[in-house]
């Protein structure tokens, strides 16, 4: 089992929670690291987020505590109708987020003894708000995750997997129900690349320079995911169309095979000419791709006039027009590369050197 960031992070969290609460010397120093656990995120941007609802559920929390408190006592039933409250103004707030922990605050608070009720409520109030801060400190602190490293992996990775099925489908050498499973697996893997993608996108830079640049990325990572979702496209109808391409013309089947394995060749080289590793004329490559497209259109008429079967034809059509869409797609990921190395030299490189956040 590997030990990512996120557990080292909540762990140390509430180490440093408890350690303060004790050496403050407040009571019941158990809410602290119970609050601590509620706000450890996986990205400063997301934890400065979580600080502030927090806050305003503590205080929402300790408020209906104490409102109720006054008004009713502190009957378990009270306590039942005041997380009630709680919870509906949080939802009107539109900070469902904060709502576990404004419910900590709330009971923590309403079972206070009678004689000392506000400066224990207070005390409470405090503890929890120590154990938000701790978190938060950790968060800033402690292995600041740097997403681009582990989303540009993770692209790398997926890639590479549809472009290894994608060969194996178009010499009909793919098993039918392992490919399937892998699609539905593959699909998967996206939807946790999505959530990578997100993270990275609310990263914050300080600097202008930074800033523009990273607006860049953010637009070719985006599209670097879209890119992968076609060429996913093109595996998905290679295999739902397998018997139909079974029975195409041997000189179209021959030349159809060689387009597709020269658009996943031209995916590879692009995404390694962003590591830095692979250099390769922008021109040339913007030249291939639009070769390509118009060979593809010609390949597809060809296909139109010498074929009468209308169903095979259908499906075909659906077929390239996956394919072409793969190509257009590739063709704007180069010229989106190609811009953020023009006008930002230091950063147009993806490090990969950099530690795999968890």
């Amino acid at each position: 089992m590997k030990l990512g960031a996120r557990i080292l992070k909540t762990g140390t969290a509430i180490v440093l929670a408890l350690f303060l609460a004790e050496l403050l010397k407040l009571p019941s120093p158990v809410f602290a690291g119970i609050a601590a656990i509620f706000a450890v995120q996986p990205s400063i941007y997301r934890s400065y987020l979580t600080i502030v609802e927090q806050i305003q559920g503590n205080i929402i929390g300790a408020l209906c505590a104490i409102l109720f408190y006054q008004l009713f006592g502190n009957h378990f039933v009270i306590i039942g109708l005041a997380a009630i409250i709680a919870i509906i103004i949080h939802l009107r707030l539109k900070i469902e987020n904060t709502i576990s922990l404004s419910l900590v605050t709330l009971v923590a608070i309403m079972v206070a003894p009678e004689d000392d009720f506000y400066s224990f409520a207070f005390i409470r109030f405090i503890t929890i708000l120590l154990g938000i801060l701790s978190a938060f400190l950790i968060n800033l602190a402690l292995l600041p995750p740097k997403y681009e490293t582990k989303l540009f992996k993770s692209i790398m990775e997926i890639t590479g997997e549809v472009i290894k099925w994608i060969r194996i489908s178009i010499y009909q050498a793919s098993d039918h129900v392992e490919l399937k499973n892998d699609i539905e697996r593959i699909k998967e893997r996206l939807i946790r690349l999505d959530q990578i993608f997100l993270f990275y996108k609310e990263e914050r830079n300080f600097l202008r320079k930074h800033r523009y640049a990273k607006m860049r990325k953010v637009v070719l990572y985006r599209h670097m995911i879209a890119t992968v979702r076609a060429s996913l496209n093109v595996l998905k109808k290679l295999h739902q169309y397998e018997n139909d391409l079974n029975l195409l013309p041997g000189h179209f089947t021959e030349k159809l095979k060689g387009c597709i394995e020269q658009l996943t060749i031209s995916h590879e080289q692009i995404l390694i000419r962003y590591t830095g590793k692979a250099k390769m004329k922008h021109e040339e490559k913007i030249g291939e791709l639009d070769s390509m497209k118009q060979s593809l259109l010609r390949l597809h008429l060809q296909y139109l006039k010498e074929e009468g079967d209308e169903q095979a034809a259908y499906h075909i059509l659906q077929m390239m027009a996956a394919v072409m869409e793969y190509n257009e797609h590739l063709l704007h990921l180069e010229k989106l590369i190609n811009s953020l190395q023009s006008f930002h030299k230091e950063e147009g490189h993806v490090r990969l050197a950099e530690p795999d956040p968890q």
